[in-house]
């Protein structure tokens, strides 16, 4: 893998964060120094963190964690009007469209924004691109090649590439939603949180994580697409990239518990397969903050110019 293309999400994370201060001069509290007061965290399971003590249950189904990334933030910052309606199993369209789950119903992710709401966070579009599904499937066929690779070739055999194809439809769904947010909370600073990384560049840990060796670098690189075109929406649209997928190199599913923030097709920690353990959180948790500081420096800068040419 080329270093340009790897470490790719982390400078669209940082055009992102300066477009959103270009393009909404003045509209964010946190831009501005001052610690975020009405905090919506919106997302599908890589938000709302399964499994991982202590669950929640409004609604039980959507298996939200006390100890996720958002709850996280809110504690740090000390922010008390904090609310989380992330759900596990969620897509773009379940942040105008309620989501039913398992003992419950999920109301539309969006009715809980307002208009003074002044700090957002997203993890979102997995579950239209149905990652999971995807390493699921090729975890099935990787027994019969497992030093191939036998998923790569079958998502590629009519010529495209239909995995590929997923993520650039995507794009226009991740729009709507950035768009959408910013309709209802115009005032808020939206950070949209990419996803952990989950398999290592190249060889993976066949057969504990049961991927074919070929297929490893493979299934990294369209995660890396993924990310990619999350960082560019939020570039597009007024958002700041958290780029986690970049800064969790080195702690993939095939590290030992301990190093590893996403856990593998068998966890060894109380967290979903395939899905952010608790360390993992943690870590989305400090991108975020560090994110928010990143834009507090960089309208500081911005009104220490402005004051000097008025001067």
């Amino acid at each position: 893998m080329c270093r340009s293309l790897a470490y790719r999400p982390t400078v669209l994370a940082a055009a992102a964060t300066v477009l959103a201060l270009l393009a909404f001069p003045g509209s964010s509290s946190a831009a501005s120094g001052k610690s975020p007061k009405r905090y919506v965290a919106l997302g599908d399971s890589y938000t709302a963190g399964p499994v991982i003590p202590v669950q929640r249950i409004d609604p039980i189904g959507c298996e939200r964690s006390t100890n996720n990334y958002p709850a996280l933030i809110a504690r740090t910052l000390q922010i008390r009007d904090y609310t989380d309606v992330s759900c596990s199993g969620a897509k773009t369209v379940n942040m105008t469209a309620p989501q039913t789950v398992p003992l419950g119903i999920n109301p539309p992710q969006f009715d809980a924004l307002r208009r003074d709401t002044d700090l957002v966070t997203l993890t979102i579009g997995g579950n239209d691109l149905g990652f999971t599904e995807i390493i699921f499937t090729c975890a099935r066929v990787s027994a019969t090649d497992p030093f191939g690779n036998p998923c790569q070739r079958e998502a590629t055999a009519g010529g495209g590439d239909f995995y590929a194809q997923r993520i650039a439809e995507a794009a226009p769904k991740v729009a709507r939603v950035l768009d959408g947010i910013r309709a209802r909370s115009p005032h808020a600073t939206v950070l949209l949180v990419g996803y952990l990384r989950i398999l290592p560049p190249a060889v993976g840990c066949f057969p504990v994580f049961p991927v074919a060796r070929g297929d490893v670098p493979y299934l990294d690189g369209l995660e890396q697409k993924f990310n990619t075109m999350l960082a560019d929406q939020a570039f597009s649209h007024g958002a700041a990239f958290v780029d986690s997928y970049g800064g969790s190199l080195g702690h993939d599913a095939c590290k030992l518990p301990g190093t590893k923030w996403v856990e593998g097709t068998v966890p060894t920690s109380p967290a979903a397969p395939v899905h952010p353990n608790a360390i993992g959180m943690k870590e989305v948790a400090d991108f975020a903050r560090e994110t928010l500081n990143n834009l507090n420096e960089t309208e500081a800068v911005g009104n220490l110019n402005e004051t000097e040419a008025v001067g």
